[in-house]
């Protein structure tokens, strides 16, 4: 018999929940070790960091590397070995420790199946209930890799306290102290990236130098601008940098200035004809301004028309639905369109060719096949009728014949013919029974009686009652003589 708990906990896993019962009693100082450490948040986030297959799964380790760990005490702590508590089933909860005697921590294991083998060297403090062993064997039964690790490590979210045998226990900080100093750090972490987001990453020049290269980086660097002009919006195209075409001047004005303003024209008109380039160039610039202007006003023209077709179909439709809506004739598309006579598909045609033989008629033609039909069953129903009465007929006239005859014999001494089966004999034939007097019905029930082997022994039982009373009355008899 297993010795009585005190204490519980649920851990609370990412492959479920699994309750489990301390004895606080026979192992008080592990339990009060296991207790101030989940009440810490200690165990919060820890992973199975082994798994045994058929033997055992591990946690408690911090670092999840298994060579982690600490105690609430400070320092490794003694077995408490207890003779009663043996290792004879699954899900029993024990301490874990480097191999050597009272080097007790923080790691614990659950067994998956029964362990003689750690009789004697593991403190053995709970075991799990109910049926959240499930979730620990679902452990158990994990992919893993290499020195037994699983490959996707199930995690503790939180341990929760349902019965502290320890209410004396302070702990150093709670869970959710613990839970609250996290999220501020890791708020703090996304408000510092969140800044040096917003600063922008700076070029760090001393990770590669190249002589001469920083110096060349820390000037500013200029750009040059090109102007940029439009000789056809200027009104003095003279004081323009890029000389206005003849063709855009228009017809040259008749000046009345002096001789030397004249020359001084000629001289410009001269270094005009030098540089060509210049003037191809503002040629060629009016020329795409020309197109730009061409493309648009076609663009403008192409959209005025398409809106027009566009109003000329709502006002059509307009008038569609107003003639309808007064009664009157449709449009002359859809006059036309009623006209014209529905085209056959090609299925059809193949169709109408079989359907004399096969029965596919037409949908007008439903009428007469069904009067047809309904002429051939009032037929059918006459020649049951006529049958009927021809063979009244027939009967009376076999009585008459009968009577006259009256021995039965034909007239003459010859044998009667061969009865002679005729085809439409089925026709008035009719299906008669004796009546019942009730004999028949008697006659079943006593061969099908129903024996009930219950109303047998209730016989028996009452007709040994009944001897017993008779037996009684003799004695009765014989004494009183």
């Amino acid at each position: 018999m297993a010795l009585p708990t005190n204490g519980r906990v649920i851990i609370d896993t990412t492959a479920g929940e699994i309750e489990i019962e301390l004895w606080s009693k026979e192992t008080p100082r592990t339990c009060r070790n296991f207790i101030a450490l989940a009440l810490e948040g200690y165990y919060d986030g820890v992973i199975f960091h082994r798994i045994v297959p058929g033997f055992l799964v591990q946690t408690g380790d911090k670092t999840g590397t298994g060579g982690g760990g600490e105690s609430f005490y400070g320092e490794p702590f003694e077995d408490e070995i207890h003779p009663r508590l043996r290792y004879a089933h699954r899900g029993l909860v024990a301490m874990a420790n480097n191999g050597t005697k009272n080097s007790n921590d923080s790691q614990f294991f659950i067994t998956l199946d029964r362990a003689d083998e750690l009789h004697g060297k593991h403190t053995l403090f709970g075991r799990v209930i109910g049926d959240t062993v499930y979730n620990v064997m679902k452990i158990g039964e994990m992919e893993i890799g290499e020195n037994e690790r699983p490959v996707y490590p199930p995690k503790i979210k939180s341990i929760t306290i349902v019965d502290n045998p320890f209410p004396d226990i302070i702990p150093r900080i709670t869970a959710a102290e613990k839970r609250a100093q996290q999220r501020a750090r890791e708020a703090g972490q996304r408000e510092r990236e969140e800044a040096e987001r917003r600063r922008g990453a700076k070029k760090d020049v001393k990770l590669l130098s190249f002589g001469g290269e920083q110096d060349d980086e820390t000037e500013p660097v200029a750009f040059k601008k090109k102007n940029i002009a439009r000789p056809d919006l200027v009104d003095n195209p003279d004081a323009a940098g890029i000389p206005m075409p003849e063709s855009l001047l228009g017809p040259p004005k008749k000046s009345h200035e002096p001789p030397r303003e004249r020359a001084s024209e000629k001289e410009s008109s001269k270094h005009q004809h030098e540089k060509p380039s210049k003037s191809s160039k503002s040629e060629g610039a009016d020329k795409d301004i020309k197109k730009i202007r061409e493309t648009h006003a076609k663009e403008k023209a192409s959209g005025s028309d398409a809106r027009r077709t566009e109003i000329e179909q709502m006002e059509s439709e307009i008038r569609r639905l107003t003639r309808k809506r007064e009664g009157g004739e449709d449009s002359d598309e859809e006059a036309a369109r009623k006209k014209a006579k529905p085209t056959k598909s090609y299925l059809e045609e193949e169709l109408a060719k079989y359907s004399k033989g096969r029965g596919l008629q037409k949908k007008g033609k439903g009428r007469k096949d069904e009067g047809d039909v309904l002429a051939a069953l009032n037929s059918f129903r006459g020649l049951l009728q006529s049958n009927v009465n021809l063979e009244m007929e027939d009967g009376t006239e076999e009585g008459d014949r009968v009577g006259d005859s009256g021995g039965g014999t034909v007239p003459g001494g010859e044998d009667p013919g061969i009865e002679v089966d005729d085809d439409r004999g089925f026709i008035g034939h009719a299906l008669h029974f004796p009546k019942d007097d009730g004999e028949e019905t008697r006659k079943a029930e006593k061969d099908y009686e129903v024996i009930d082997p219950r109303q047998r022994g209730a016989r028996a039982r009452e007709e040994e009652r009944e001897r017993k009373r008779t037996a009684m009355k003799g004695k009765n008899g014989r004494g009183r003589r």
